[in-house]
């Protein structure tokens, strides 16, 4: 393989762990069941927060959206908020497997995490899901005063196609003006569909975890068309806007391996250039995922820095 020089050897046990499969339409019936299975084997949640699942107003003309509530046990008035979207190539996974995240975060901040199960493509396509979000930070600043939360202190955070729709919310936010954001937090964010009909990029890139061709099949799957084509909406694809400035500060994390580096590069380079103050780390040897495996030491440094970050960025 032409990363497997350049691989972190601690990281060696989560591909063993965590085989790369190539998602297509055949497969994902039976992917889908094995990652819920999985997910509904992990360990309770500290008696420090609660988890509570709502069901509140979806889009207009879509159905509710469910979201996890988890919030410090005794919250504090005035607190932040986090509006978070879990990964899995917007065709896989639900909230669940991000819990400990959310549970650090609310420990940590006293912040109230409303981590939304979108709807998923095939089924729901572009801009479903960040439509979703949308709705949930709609909720959240409805909701503030009950829920003792500050309007003016709510992030988006996301990891991979989350990290996508966290970017593409901000951008919704800023075009439609009525809400605020205080801070984007984009790890190893899936921004740009026409990632997946490249052949120029270098071979190190995306041979663990989530391929080339799994990235074709969920891009395809979110579009309802061949990625890559014009006319993409930046509620879509992050990377297809053509003006970000105005948008939220932003920090930007992926590993080297990743098959999104080179887009993710380029989005941060971009935010700079518009004036977005813009925190970018790229860790070695890291594929995508990477911090699955929590007992490496790049996913410690991965864990500091994200945490740093989201601290200054709810102003915490």
């Amino acid at each position: 393989m032409a990363s497997k020089s350049l691989l972190d050897p601690e990281l060696l046990p989560l591909l063993q762990a965590w085989p790369t499969v190539t998602l297509t339409a055949e497969t994902l019936p039976r992917v889908r069941k094995v990652r819920s299975e999985l997910a509904a084997g992990d360990a309770p949640l500290p008696d420090t927060v609660t988890l509570e699942t709502r069901h509140i107003p979806g889009p207009t003309g879509a159905p509710d959206v469910a979201i996890k509530l988890i919030r410090p046990a005794s919250p504090r008035p005035g607190a932040p908020a986090i509006v978070h979207f879990h990964g899995g190539g917007y065709v896989l996974d639900s909230s669940d497997p991000t819990h400990a995240q959310s549970v650090a975060w609310a420990t940590r901040f006293g912040a109230t995490v409303a981590s939304v199960d979108y709807r998923l493509a095939p089924e729901t396509r572009a801009p479903g899901a960040v439509e979703d979000g949308y709705a949930t930070l709609a909720w959240l600043n409805a909701m503030a005063g009950e829920l003792g939360l500050d309007p003016a202190r709510i992030a988006v955070a996301g990891e991979s196609a989350g990290g996508g729709l966290a970017a593409c919310l901000a951008l919704l936010v800023r075009d439609r003006g009525t809400f605020h954001l205080c801070h984007q937090q984009l790890i190893f964010p899936m921004l740009d569909d026409r990632t997946a009909s490249r052949t120029d990029l270098s071979p190190v890139y995306g041979e663990y975890i989530w391929t080339p061709a799994s990235n074709h099949f969920g891009w395809s799957a979110l579009l309802g068309h061949e990625p890559g084509l014009d006319g993409v909406s930046a509620y879509a694809a992050a990377a297809r806007a053509q003006d970000l400035t105005g948008l939220p500060p932003a920090f930007i994390a992926t590993g080297a391996l990743d098959l999104f580096t080179e887009e993710n590069l380029d989005y941060a380079r971009r935010l700079m250039a518009a004036g977005v103050a813009t925190e970018l780390h790229v860790y070695p040897g890291a594929p995508h995922a990477f911090m699955a495996l929590a007992q490496a030491d790049v996913s410690k440094r991965y864990a500091r820095d994200a945490l740093s970050a989201m601290a200054r960025g709810l102003g915490a």
